[in-house]
């Protein structure tokens, strides 16, 4: 592919933001999608659960973080429920036409609230097959809401295409109810055994940790995202969306100084450049 057709193949990347209901961080992640190449669009869910706007015409769908529904029971719950059991206007569930979305080979991402309706929908982890509720997202260990930057460490046994080439990034924490919790063994041991416990909070080393603040919620195997078991649906708590920027740091005058060469932008955009190139890979594969 050369120069040229790779541009035109970023250009067609299309990226649907949903927005609504509480909802905030949408701008963030269109700007996230603009800088990695792609085309970004910030649609109501009421349009699409309306008909004016077709999932299917898109190659990813974004749930971004904020308070949907004010989290008023439980963060991402009410939002949850819409995604799970909303008719739209042809009559078809909202969810099954997710599983017609996904059984395309399309992407999911979810962060943060986003990735808290994700789980509670049941699309992530999904170890089951069965799109049931597997686990959680609680109430932080510290009982408030956490607003702090965090080292995660990749899963080195995670084959998500969100995750290629990272092995450290610096993410901000901005939530209240991130503490992964999985009461069913069978379900943590296939989360495990299939690696989908994609990235770990991490201390100052590197080494995931349990340690506060380092995790800054307590969740169980140190968990900060998850990915299904086809690695197309990836939800996450930091904020990749929110450090776009090397400036986006509060601590970018010691970065700077110390590596002159830093590049300018924000470790955050790695995640969406990596969707963008293997949905790229994806369309390019099927051409005749």
């Amino acid at each position: 592919m050369n120069q040229k057709e790779h541009l035109e193949h970023k250009k067609n990347v299309r990226a649907l933001v949903i927005t609504g209901f509480g909802i905030n961080c949408e701008q963030e992640m269109a700007a996230a999608y603009h800088l990695a190449g792609a085309s970004p669009e910030i649609v109501h869910l009421n349009d699409v659960l309306e008909g004016k706007i077709s999932i299917h015409d898109y190659d990813i769908l974004n749930f971004p973080g904020g308070f949907s529904f004010g989290d008023d029971l439980g963060s991402g719950k009410v939002l949850a429920n819409k995604i799970r059991f909303k008719a739209m206007a042809n009559g078809k569930l909202f969810f099954d036409a997710l599983k017609e979305f996904l059984a395309d080979g399309k992407y999911i991402l979810g962060v943060c609230n986003g990735f808290q309706a994700l789980v509670k929908a049941g699309l992530l982890p999904n170890v089951w097959g069965k799109f049931d509720q597997e686990v959680t997202l609680a109430t932080n260990d510290s009982g408030k809401f956490e607003d702090r930057w965090s080292v995660l460490k990749k899963n080195p046994d995670s084959s998500s295409p969100f995750l290629k080439n990272i092995d450290l990034m610096n993410l901000p924490v901005r939530h209240g109810e991130g503490k992964l919790i999985i009461t069913d063994e069978l379900t943590r041991t296939e989360i495990v055994r299939q690696s989908l416990n994609c990235m770990s909070y991490a201390d100052g080393f590197g080494k995931p940790t349990p340690e506060y603040p380092f995790n800054p919620n307590g969740s169980v195997l140190n968990c900060a995202a998850l990915t299904d078991p086809t690695g197309r649906i990836f939800g996450i708590m930091p904020h990749p969306e929110a450090f776009l920027s090397i400036y986006n740091h509060p601590d970018w005058p010691r970065l700077k100084r110390e590596n002159p060469d830093l590049p300018e932008q924000g470790e955050g955009v790695t995640i969406f450049t990596n969707i963008v190139q293997a949905i790229i890979s994806g369309k390019k594969s099927y051409e005749p």
